[in-house]
């Protein structure tokens, strides 16, 4: 009796990069809408029309999911920025927080909050997001050294990311107000170029 020939494997189709950020342009619309604790996998699926074993094979859980799609669609590339100087280089950084400050403060702040209930959330933002987004503001400094606007590589680079978006989360809490580009400018000004000259 012949051997049976094996079964043919199942290929899945390779998700084209314009699907992969139409799904997590969904995620991030559905997180404004409902805050990271109540978002779903279930949720995402049915907005963006897939099957939740979609979701989970890209990204393999709400955490990474989420973490993807803040990546995915941050409002500047902190790596494309190069202004020529360093203060050039924050400013440019800055003014695409203060552009979606009214929007992004309160997912930065929820999503702040649940990191401290979700270490697995917390990871994936640390992995995914603000590593290479601190790395890239590191690269600032670095060039600011190269070009000698700066004596040495500051030691205050290393608290350059908190800097920066602490502003943008607590200014609401101790103002009243979301950050605008004037009071950006100001605080890199007078807090974080002064920071980063002196240590």
């Amino acid at each position: 009796m012949p051997a049976e020939a094996p079964a043919p494997s199942i290929r899945r189709p390779r998700m084209t990069p314009e699907r992969e950020l139409e799904l997590l342009t969904t995620t991030i619309e559905v997180l404004r809408e409902v805050g990271y604790d109540a978002l779903t996998m279930d949720a995402v699926a049915a907005r963006a029309r897939c099957s939740k074993a979609t979701l989970y094979r890209q990204w393999q859980g709400k955490p990474r999911l989420v973490a993807a799609a803040l990546y995915a669609t941050r409002p500047v590339d902190a790596g494309a920025i190069d202004t020529g100087t360093l203060r050039g280089d924050l400013l440019a950084f800055a003014g695409t927080l203060a552009d979606q400050a009214e929007k992004d403060t309160p997912l930065i702040a929820g999503l702040a909050h649940a990191t401290l209930a979700d270490p697995d959330l917390a990871r994936a933002l640390r992995e995914t997001l603000i590593e290479p987004e601190s790395e890239h503001l590191a690269s600032f400094v670095h060039r600011a050294v190269a070009r000698g606007e700066l004596p040495d590589r500051s030691a205050a680079v290393a608290f350059l990311p908190q800097l920066l978006f602490a502003a943008l989360i607590t200014r609401p809490l101790f103002e009243g107000a979301y950050v605008d580009a004037d009071y950006l400018v100001g605080f890199i000004d007078s807090a974080v170029l002064p920071a980063l000259r002196n240590s």
